[in-house]
């Protein structure tokens, strides 16, 4: 069984249009997971990150809304063009990009 440094739950969770929270599906989470699913394989980090879909993570008005574990932090209102700085930033320097990451609720 492979052991993953990082593993990254991408919400794509979809509701109908118009629902009050809203859901990472109608804000393009499918870009984002295709994303980063594009970026760990162009960077060869397959065998360290472990990318995921999941269904709703809770955080719905914050969406696009991953989280990474083990470190469990939560990054929100994430887009396709802010992937290659979380790879790098987060996954590779160890360093989690600080204007995407939720507050503690």
């Amino acid at each position: 069984m492979p052991t993953w440094k990082h593993h990254v739950f991408v919400c794509t969770n979809k509701r109908p249009p118009g629902h009050p929270k809203g859901s990472c599906g109608e804000r393009g989470c499918g870009d984002v997971l295709l994303a980063l699913n594009d970026e760990v394989e162009r960077l060869e980090l397959f065998e360290t990150v472990k990318v995921n879909s999941s269904s709703c993570l809770g955080p719905c008005r914050a969406g696009p809304t991953l989280v990474v574990y083990p470190e469990n932090t939560w990054y929100g209102a994430v887009t396709a063009a802010d992937v290659r700085e979380i790879v790098q930033s987060h996954f590779i320097d160890g360093r989690p990009v600080a204007r995407l990451v939720l507050p503690e609720s």
